[in-house]
């Protein structure tokens, strides 16, 4: 029955989950029990004319929100995890009455007999293979199978199994009906083998698209501008939107509010350092974390100051109460129940950020060339602090010096904490470059002190008299501006503006987040209109209508128009680069070295092992438009320019060869199935992209 109690738990998970014919593609909600959305008075929406009842659509979310709740308990569901819940739904709404009518379109049912039979194959449904295989060897397990389908108590489970079989069948027979079924040849499958294994050797010179020269030698006129936005305009398909101005007032806890948290922890103290009192109700009762009992926390679990006095010597004993601390927006007051020792140290590092584009030749040496400088300038006594302020892009730590606190092996990167946990306190190391960038990092301190305690927090929260007061001072801002401007009003109140960009009904708002108050107003105004006092979490808005876009397109504005400019500036510098290296390239007796010695500014890279599947040069980093290249090229033959992340290069491939011992006959039996596979996967999501493109689609929700 474990298995069987593994399965029901992830029932609802499957039932809303990716399922088509080949499960990586589609969405549907395969155990809804769709028969039509009926009519109603309160439409979601209609889909090809098909209504769509808030009802039916209210079901399928609130299945995904039991599903979030259970997948994530205890929290929060936020405002923004709510809104992706519920586009989530309707998009699968959207797509499961779509695939119904294309069943009805081609005519595509299903038997009962059928159901069974495929329950009972030797390659049954892929929820069935998913659940009843055995994971060490990959084959059905057979007789799990037979004894999860007799056990009646699993009766309701398998009535919701048929249906996700059911559908799955279902899409099978429309994969058939539109003769998707290709056949593979025997020189696709040669060719992939040959791409997926072998290793290739090459010299080539990688020639960054500024060596075309300056983007000012490459105009762009405003009907060139126009006619890329035609040419392209289904890329720039959207849903209606809006852009507002806004000004923001936060509610943010005042000292006194501070205060008036500390002081009523402090008025328990004495009450929690009773021996008669129960931690375990205690905690429950008067934290709002109420779990902390029994914990063991360690310097990074604190904020260096908080974690400074916690973990002072004269704290260290059991039964001491240490607190309130305020640490990263609330109290802590600790009860001390034992002392002890981490089995790994924790680490406090500064470090100066240098982000740059891998993929960019010149960035790399830029960022070098800076690393060099800093390197230099520590060397010479420059405090490590001031260079954190001025050179490093992280600016939560910047402002501290570059301090990023505390912090375990596991919070950080792999790079960074293999180079500080091997490292020595005081020192000075790097650069060393992980996902993020460079760092230099200065090492401050180990520790492996740890406690366990229990613990009662208070979150710091605005007072009503705060929030009361920035209500007010927000009224008389709207009814100013109302009166006097919007932005005379902000200029004289000596106010922020800020710019929501571009957003639609049911999106976050860039800096604001999920507020339905916000785009009810957005949708609802006129252009210039002024909001009344827009009530959220964070604060207060009050915002002015500046854009309405119903056209179902990203408009031709001042934005787009500087980002069709620097792609057509892209294209031209690309265009005239491939031009300047193929004549380069043409003459007598060239060759790859004789190019670069002829050209200040350009050298030749030289790699071995370079493998097709992950696109990695060795030595230079990941380019894999040019190792796609010269996957296809000829060995000893000089290549005409090819494109690179970041522009051409000229290619001369010098080795091609398959790992020793690889069999190829042996690797077409699984390639053939797998590329087979593949192109039904493709062909299916071709067409059921243009079935979703062609739908009228009609979202009528609030």
């Amino acid at each position: 029955m474990a298995l069987m109690s593994s399965l029901r738990d992830k029932t609802h998970i499957i039932l809303y989950t990716l399922m088509a014919a080949f499960l990586a593609l589609i969405v549907f909600e395969w155990g809804m029990n769709f028969t039509g959305f009926t009519t109603k008075a309160n439409q979601a929406g209609k889909i090809n004319g098909k209504t769509v009842s808030m009802a039916e659509y209210d079901e399928v979310y609130k299945n995904f929100t039991a599903n979030y709740r259970r997948a994530n308990p205890g929290a929060e569901l936020t405002p923004e995890a709510e809104l992706a819940l519920r586009e989530q739904a309707w998009n699968t709404v959207v797509d499961q009455t779509l695939l119904e009518q294309q069943f009805e379109k081609f005519s595509i049912s299903l038997q009962d007999q059928e159901v069974v039979e495929a329950l009972d194959s030797s390659a049954p449904p892929q929820v069935i293979r998913q659940n009843f295989s055995d994971p060490a060897t990959g084959a059905l397990d057979r007789k799990k199978l037979d004894s999860a389908r007799r056990d009646p108590r699993n009766k309701e489970l398998w009535l919701q199994i048929e249906k996700i079989v059911r559908q799955e069948l279902k899409v099978n027979k429309l994969i058939r009906a539109l003769q998707t079924l290709d056949h593979v040849t025997g020189r696709e499958v040669d060719d992939i083998i040959n791409r997926q294994f072998s290793r290739f050797s090459a010299s080539f010179i990688p020639v960054p698209l500024s060596f075309a020269g300056a983007d000012s030698n490459f105009p762009v006129k405003e009907e060139e501008i126009k006619k890329y936005y035609d040419d392209h305009k289904e890329l720039f398909r959207q849903a209606p939107s809006r852009k507002a101005d806004f000004v923001f007032f936060p509610l943010t806890p005042s000292a006194k509010d501070s205060l008036a948290v500390r002081t009523e922890l402090e008025s328990i103290r004495a009450e929690f350092s009773a021996p008669t009192v129960n931690d375990s109700d205690y905690v429950k009762v008067q934290s709002d974390r109420p779990t902390g009992i029994n914990v063991a926390y360690n310097r990074s679990d604190f904020s260096p100051a908080a974690g400074a006095t916690l973990f002072n010597p004269s704290n260290l004993k059991p039964g001491t109460i240490v607190g309130p601390l305020a640490d990263r927006g609330e109290y802590r007051m600790i009860k001390i129940k034992q002392v002890t020792t981490s089995r790994q140290p924790v680490a406090r590092a500064s470090h100066i950020l240098l982000r740059f584009n891998p993929a960019s030749r010149a960035e790399v040496q830029k960022v070098r060339e800076l690393s060099l400088l800093i390197s230099q300038q520590l060397q010479a006594g420059v405090p490590f602090e001031s260079l954190a302020r001025k050179y490093s892009a992280d600016p939560g730590s910047a402002l501290n010096g570059g301090d990023i606190g505390w912090f375990s092996r596991e919070r950080m990167v792999p790079e960074f904490a293999a180079a500080v946990f091997n490292a020595r306190p005081g020192a000075v190391i790097g650069p060393v470059q992980t996902q993020f960038g460079l760092h230099i990092i200065k090492v401050t301190g180990f520790d492996q002190s740890a406690v366990v305690c229990s613990e009662i927090v208070r979150n710091i929260r605005p007072s009503t008299e705060s929030v009361e007061s920035v209500r007010r001072q927000a009224l008389a801002f709207q009814a100013s501006a109302k009166e006097k401007g919007f932005d005379q009003t902000a200029a004289a109140a000596k106010l922020r503006i800020d710019k929501t960009g571009e957003f639609g009904k049911h999106m976050a708002v860039a800096q604001i987040g999920y507020s339905d108050k916000v785009t009810a107003f957005a949708f609802k105004a006129s252009e210039g209109d002024l909001s009344d006092l827009l009530e959220t979490e964070k604060g207060f808005y009050v915002m002015r209508l500046t854009e309405k876009n119903d056209t179902g397109y990203r408009l031709l504005d001042q934005d787009m128009k500087s980002r069709i400019t620097a792609e057509l500036v892209r294209e031209k510098k690309g265009a005239a680069l491939e031009k300047k290296l193929s004549a380069m390239a043409k003459g007598a007796g060239m060759s790859i070295e004789k190019i670069a010695a002829a050209n200040q500014g350009l050298a030749i890279v030289s790699a071995e092992n370079i493998q097709w599947s992950d696109g990695l040069i060795p030595g230079y980093g990941v380019d894999r438009p040019l190792v796609e290249a010269m996957s296809g090229m000829v060995v000893g033959k000089l290549s005409s320019p090819v494109k690179t992340t970041d522009g051409y290069a000229i290619v001369l491939l010098t080795k091609r060869a398959l790992p020793e011992g690889l069999d190829p006959k042996v690797e077409k039996v699984t390639v053939t199935p797998q590329l087979l596979r593949a192109k039904q996967e493709q062909l299916f999501a071709e067409f059921f992209a243009a079935v979703r493109k062609n739908a009228k689609v009609e979202d009528l929700r609030p």
